[in-house]
């Protein structure tokens, strides 16, 4: 069974980690100078918080799959969806091994679906860089609706004719 995952940035882990074992009702199952991890069943959610993008607020947000038969389900999935994946195959990102792949929405929220098969002793680096650019280079040279219009003589600020 598929469990969401919430990806949080905070800006004081010692005071997120009060905050969310209070509201989870259940301590972190993974604890590291700048990342914490919940594992709950209910909801079924893998939460975890970081002060490693620098930023608080959502980082991200994803499936995480049980098995690699689910993990090809959803990549499946995320192929249909006619949007610029990020494959990363045995990754190492937040104290973990995954194969994983990126997909943002239509608004630009980064979404992962991942299978983690092992631990790693360094948090390690994602994919959303490469994601963001991904996104950026498939958006660049779609015309706006005012680049259809005849009159219009104006260009998008990344593809300026």
């Amino acid at each position: 069974m598929k469990r969401l995952h919430v990806h949080v940035g905070v800006d004081d882990l010692a005071q997120s980690i009060r905050f969310y074992s209070t509201l989870f009702a259940s301590e972190p199952s993974v604890v590291k100078d700048d990342y914490a991890k919940w594992m709950l069943e209910d909801p079924r959610v893998n939460f975890a918080i970081s002060t490693v993008n620098g930023h608080a607020g959502i980082s991200h947000l994803g499936i995480q799959a049980e098995d690699e038969t689910e993990l090809a389900e959803v990549f499946d999935r995320l192929a249909r969806a006619e949007r610029p994946i990020v494959e990363a195959k045995n990754a190492t990102c937040c104290y973990a091994k995954s194969d994983k792949q990126w997909i943002a929405d239509p608004q630009g929220v980064p979404w992962e679906t991942f299978f983690t098969y092992g631990e790693s002793t360094v948090y390690g680096q994602g994919s959303l860089g490469e994601l963001r650019q991904a996104n950026e280079a498939a958006a660049c040279c779609v015309p706006s609706v005012a680049e259809l219009m005849p009159e219009s003589e104006t260009a998008t600020a990344c593809c300026a004719r």
